[in-house]
């Protein structure tokens, strides 16, 4: 929802880019493409070059400028280019692109390991998720959202599943408890055995044994828990997941998973990235918590995936409506009331964010390794999602 004051801000913007901007480099340079003209459109409404950090002190070879690095980034995700070795021959052979970007005409072009290590930076630094806070607080911040539409969806890596090491562990503690006892106590042999907890018997406990605690859900914990305790225990490690489509098949693949809050306008809010392996649900919380910093929001729209009770709970404390497709769990199952299924159908919304950023901003071409540089590609193409449709909420 946008009011009238957004409205004229978004034009106005629109304005100044189609009508003063474009017409003065086309006088200078000649007619832009319209692949070219949506990156001028895209980097105006981003404006990473003020997230950057100027690294250069007087001493030695001047860096080129990251202000540059990023905007190519950014066109890299909005023009469908797939690798750094694509975007160097695009600038190489593209004048109007490295104007575009800052590189400017009499300086040679960066090599590809100088590509590697400014994004090597961009992503310890976080910049793309900085920007696209700032993006979303600037013209979002203050307008009502009506629905939230809350969605993980599969991302294909090129790495091999981080493996589990179970016996590595088993062994490790196994000869720790051996090295304590030859250093704190001399006279202790290595054939003394230690004392062993006594098993716990199957079945059913005795009258007057004491019934062990049961252990809270994973969801439980993460109500008690502060926002970035929630965020260093999400699982960022390569591995594989499965997971049903829309048709109700299951599809399986080697990488993670990204968790998406969009907006009913079409604009993704928050974006939080976790192992392929991880449970939908354990991601609701901390992002409902970061939707909620940067947004106002009246209603939570989640699939079955996400069916709760402490979910829906949580929901209800930051003050929404959770709107959640029942799973009946092999019981019967609870359909909305009349006026809620018109409501849940916004949720398409998350569906139409997953596939654009997959199929137009480079969702599908991941190169690099690691979370932190996976997140740092993922986070270029939702800049450029979110700025274009921005863009859109100007018609």
């Amino acid at each position: 929802m946008t009011n009238d004051s957004t409205a004229c801000r978004l034009l106005d913007r629109w304005n100044v880019v189609q009508h003063e901007l474009i017409p003065e480099l086309e006088a200078r340079w000649g007619a832009l493409t319209p692949k070219l003209e949506r990156v001028i459109h895209i980097l105006e409404w981003v404006r990473i070059e003020e997230f950057t950090a100027v690294s250069w002190c007087g001493v030695g070879r001047p860096p080129f400028e990251r202000a540059w690095l990023a905007n190519a980034f950014v066109a890299k995700a909005v023009l469908g280019l797939t690798t750094t070795v694509g975007l160097l021959d695009r600038l190489m052979n593209d004048r109007f692109l490295r104007r575009i970007c800052g590189f400017p005409q009499y300086r040679s072009l960066p090599s590809e390991a100088t590509f590697s290590r400014a994004f090597d930076e961009f992503a310890a630094g976080r910049l793309g998720q900085r920007v696209h806070e700032a993006l979303i607080k600037e013209h979002l911040g203050d307008q009502l959202i009506g629905h939230l539409s809350r969605d993980g969806t599969a991302i294909e890596a090129r790495e091999r599943p981080a493996g589990k090491g179970k016996g590595a562990e088993k062994g490790a503690t196994k000869a720790q408890p051996t090295l304590l006892a030859t250093e704190e106590s001399p006279a202790a042999t290595p054939s003394t055995p230690a004392p062993a907890a006594p098993a716990r018997k199957r079945g059913r406990p005795r009258r007057g044994d004491a019934r062990p605690a049961a252990k809270a859900s994973p969801i439980e914990r993460q109500r008690g828990q502060s926002l970035a305790q929630m965020r260093q225990e999400i699982p960022t490690a390569c591995d594989r997941g499965t997971k049903c489509n829309a048709q109700g098949y299951k599809n399986s693949w080697t990488g993670y998973k990204l968790h998406l809050d969009t907006a009913d306008c079409g604009v993704p809010i928050s974006a939080l990235l976790s192992s392929a392996s991880m449970h939908d649900s354990l991601a609701a919380i901390p992002l409902s918590l970061i939707s909620a910093e940067r947004v106002t929001s009246l209603y939570d729209l989640m699939d079955a995936a996400y069916c709760s009770s402490e979910l829906r709970a949580h929901s209800k404390s930051l003050g929404h409506f959770p709107l959640i497709d029942h799973n009946p769990r092999r019981g019967e199952k609870i359909e909305f009331s009349p006026a809620e299924p018109l409501r849940y159908n916004e949720r398409s919304a998350a569906e139409r964010s997953n596939a654009r950023l997959k199929d137009e901003f480079g969702g599908r071409s991941i190169r690099v390794k690691g979370p932190s540089k996976v997140m740092a590609h993922l986070m270029f193409g939702l800049l450029a999602l979110s700025a274009d449709q921005l863009m859109r909420l100007r018609r």
